[in-house]
């Protein structure tokens, strides 16, 4: 009798597994920025910073952090190149402004840790794209005299592509 219980308890256990797990959709559907709107959003970025007067490098990667558009003005610095491009990556990795994350991760909090991990740049600069509630990807720059000069040139580049992807 208690073999027959046990028997029954199991396959009832396989029943819920089985149903749940066919319930689940085999697979999903993500939004990426196509290289030409990837192009698009770093050119606008790296016109506004020349406008403003200052010499930038801006990468554009998609959502898995994978560099999409690398551009570098003449007099930008060597290390703007990898510095936006960490930014942007730091950005959509945590799917938020590395201007927050360095507010969340500063000496002392919880998470400090976060910024000794590699590729991690916790300031000012990286701004991810998130448009009607999907991540496409973010924006890095690196260059401008302060973090927050940075953020501009971003959210200069995710402006120019917003209403393409509104209605996307």
């Amino acid at each position: 009798m208690k073999r027959l219980q046990e028997i029954i308890v199991s396959a009832l256990f396989f029943m819920m597994i089985h149903s749940s797990a066919s319930s689940a959709e085999p697979s999903f559907t993500v939004k990426l920025l196509t290289p030409e709107t990837a192009l698009k959003a770093a050119q606008a970025g790296l016109n506004e910073c020349r406008a403003l007067g200052y010499q930038v490098a801006i990468a554009v990667v998609d959502r898995s952090g994978q560099t999409q558009v690398m551009l570098r003005d003449r007099l930008a610095g060597e290390h703007t190149i990898e510095a936006a491009t960490n930014k942007a990556w730091t950005a959509a990795s945590f799917k938020m402004s590395t201007t927050e994350l360095a507010k969340v991760t500063q000496s002392g909090q919880e998470s400090s840790g976060i910024r000794a991990m590699t590729r991690v740049l916790a300031i000012g600069g990286g701004v991810a794209v998130n448009i009607g509630g999907a991540l496409y990807g973010a924006i890095g720059v690196s260059g401008a005299p302060s973090g927050a000069e940075d953020d501009k040139c971003a959210n200069a580049g995710i402006a120019a592509i917003a209403v393409d992807l509104e209605f996307n």
